[in-house]
């Protein structure tokens, strides 16, 4: 079953069990994890609810520790580590079967003025009115997914993903690791700033780990390919609208040790970089 945007909203709808306790449920979404970027949302949303709204979250670091159950809500519990004359900052821990799955940090500021740069978005990318809709990408690469991600994918339709080159998912190419990826909510969203940061970090968790397997010719979901997503890192720079077209511009500068690590820039359509991120992630080969 596909979102409704009422469901998608529904998954940061945190239930208040306690002060500075939040209970969140999982939708159906075919995984048999809980969606990373489903628990880090729904943390920032659990630290967003103790901090004044005034403050905006400008960076948030995270560690994924255990595989989520979406069979059973998740527990968040907030930690008030800091209320300061500027900033703000906040520790989340997720809770599933009374261990911890999953640790948030996250810093929220007041508006202020300053100096402010910054680099470009890369040149030449196709728009996404020059790239195949959603639908089509999807049925190019259907057949190269497991049943899990194709059901996965299937239920996003709220979230139109264009990416730039599918070469990736269709052969075993080793291919250079930097990937363009155009997304946006196709719904009318809330004018929330809050609702707004929780859906970009939900959606910055898609396809980034895809760049570190470029150079190797594999994909995430291959057979002799153990991945898992270990950390995560956003920082938030400038307003944006997640009703229009983002570029999530992504590379890898390094894999080792069984681990890949990913960077993501997020531009808007003219050019203003409203994001950035970093995930590190397991890629360990399995033996027989």
């Amino acid at each position: 079953m596909s979102f409704t945007i009422q469901g998608l909203l529904g998954i940061f709808n945190l239930e208040e069990l306690e002060l500075n306790l939040f209970r969140g449920q999982s939708p159906a979404t075919g995984l048999q994890r809980v969606f990373g970027g489903q628990v880090i949302g729904q943390a920032l949303t659990a630290a967003q609810k103790t901090v004044d709204p005034e403050r905006f979250v400008h960076s948030l670091h995270c560690y994924f520790l255990l595989g989520g159950d979406p069979s059973i809500p998740i527990v968040y519990h907030v930690e008030r580590i800091r209320d300061g004359g500027s900033f703000t900052t906040r520790r989340v821990t997720a809770i599933q079967h009374g261990r911890p799955i999953f640790s948030l940090m996250a810093s929220f500021q007041k508006h202020e003025e300053g100096l402010s740069h910054q680099i470009e978005m890369p040149k030449n990318v196709p728009t996404p009115a020059e790239l195949p809709e959603r639908e089509e990408i999807l049925e190019k690469i259907r057949h190269t997914m497991p049943d899990q991600m194709k059901a996965f994918w299937q239920n996003q339709t709220l979230v139109d993903i264009r990416p730039t080159g599918i070469e990736h998912f269709t052969t075993q190419q080793k291919l250079p690791p930097i990937q363009n990826v155009w997304m946006r909510i196709t719904e009318p969203l809330p004018d929330d700033p809050a609702l707004s940061a929780a859906l970009l970090a939900y959606l910055s968790d898609m396809t980034l780990l895809d760049a570190s397997t470029y150079a190797h010719g594999r994909r995430l979901f291959d057979d002799d390919l153990q991945s898992a997503s270990l950390d995560h890192a956003m920082w938030f720079h400038r307003p944006f609208n997640l009703n229009e077209w983002l570029l999530y511009s992504q590379d890898s500068p390094s894999s080792q040790g069984s681990r890949g690590l990913s960077r993501g820039s997020i531009y808007t359509a003219d050019g203003i970089l409203v994001a950035s991120v970093a995930q590190e992630g397991l890629m360990r080969l399995r033996t027989k």
